[in-house]
């Protein structure tokens, strides 16, 4: 009896390792690769340049004072050893999970960092409000210039920053904050523009739409996404607080380096509070596209710089209503990939999930999902030179 019993306990243990190693393999096979964060990192943040390499940032230490990590790796190669990119330990912040860094490649490939501060930052800005940091490669290649803080008039900075870079020197990190009046329907959206690769900055100003006398407001504790396109059109997109009910995505597009900007709203959500969400854009050689979360569902559409898109709305298959921080990816033939987490939030782990789409926008037959988001955590993905996908978290 006491072998059949050690027998069937055998057989259970050989079973879970088949099972683990089937997971191991789909999720290695056709065109997704997924990986967990170098060191156990969060928030990753991922782009590959002109020559198929990964550059990754992520956030590392006690989530109230984190630290910015930088790696690389180049095609069939390992990741680098990790560099701190932040001068000033514990100045980043991993809580609520918009705050974290975001990464650009500008000018011969040049690695541009944004991130808010933290409480232990010490750059503060007016009002002992949390600063706007960046920080850039040095000339060598070799590490990480001493942080900045961007903020000079502006205040009251909550939810995420961002950065995007061109190939022409521009480098422009944006973030939202208070604006002449109490309240998020005042809120501003701000753009400190570099021309010399980051090395200045001049004076943050704030970016209006056509109409000056129509305020969107910014929702305070959401994310936002700046990003170059391919012709080297800058898109700001951030969610609203019009009126503190409507928090819908907005778009804005300049196609003068920031000058001046076009906008128009993306969808609308009728909501009274700030539900903490993040969005992203990409693009490849044809489109550009941009993610975003809407009542526990997550969408995405295809943009352009001028007033229509190309694309209706695409939204992930079925709906569990609690998909937030989507993630996406387009490759060379057109696909698209929308990554997301199921069930996180506040002090609150997930899970994974993903869809492949045809150049249609319809989905395909290849999707997954994967256990174990941690607090605090999302995920990023990049199309690789072949035309996978490679999702880390």
């Amino acid at each position: 009896m006491k072998k059949n019993r050690w027998l069937i306990l055998t057989l259970i243990w050989l079973f879970v390792l088949a099972g683990n190693a089937i997971q191991r393999m789909q999720a290695t096979s056709g065109k997704v690769t997924l990986l967990r964060t170098p060191n156990g990192g969060l928030q990753p943040q991922a782009v590959t340049d002109e020559r198929g390499a990964l550059h990754l940032i992520y956030l590392a230490g006690e989530p109230s004072a984190s630290d910015v990590f930088y790696v690389r790796r180049a095609p069939g190669k390992d990741f680098t050893a990790p560099l701190r990119v932040n001068s000033q330990p514990g100045s980043a912040i991993a809580v609520g999970t918009i705050r974290g860094a975001q990464i650009a490649l500008g000018k011969n490939g040049r690695v541009h960092v944004a991130w808010n501060g933290s409480n232990k930052a010490e750059q503060r800005s007016q009002n002992n409000s949390a600063p706007m940091l960046y920080a850039r490669m040095n000339d060598a290649g070799t590490g990480f210039e001493k942080q900045r803080n961007l903020m000079q008039i502006s205040h009251e900075l909550d939810g995420g920053g961002s950065v995007a870079a061109d190939k022409l020197g521009n480098v422009f990190v944006v973030w939202h904050g208070a604006g002449e009046q109490k309240g998020e329907q005042h809120r501003r959206v701000w753009l400190a523009r570099s021309t010399d690769e980051g090395k200045s900055f001049a004076r943050e100003v704030a970016v209006d739409t056509p109409d000056k006398n129509k305020l969107t407001g910014a929702c305070g504790c959401c994310g936002m996404r700046a990003f170059v396109d391919g012709s080297g059109a800058l898109h700001l997109l951030y969610r609203t607080a019009t009126d503190m009910t409507e928090r819908g995505m907005f778009l804005l597009t300049s196609t003068d380096r920031g000058k001046t900007f076009s906008g128009r709203r993306l969808d609308n959500w009728t909501l009274t509070f700030c539900p903490m969400s993040s969005v992203t854009m990409t693009t490849n050689a044809k489109q550009n596209l941009a993610a975003w979360e809407n009542n526990g569902q997550v969408f995405f559409d295809r943009i352009s710089t001028g007033s229509g898109s190309d694309l209706v709305k695409v939204s992930a298959p079925d709906s569990t209503g609690k998909r937030k921080h989507p993630a996406i990816a387009v490759n060379k033939s057109g696909e698209t990939i929308l990554v997301w987490t199921e069930g996180t939030g506040w002090k609150k782990g997930g899970s994974l999930a993903w869809q492949i789409f045809d150049r249609e926008g319809k989905p395909t037959a290849e999707k997954g999902s994967a256990p174990d988001v941690p607090v605090w955590g999302l995920a990023t993905v990049v199309a690789e030179a072949d035309g996978t996908f490679t999702i880390l978290y």
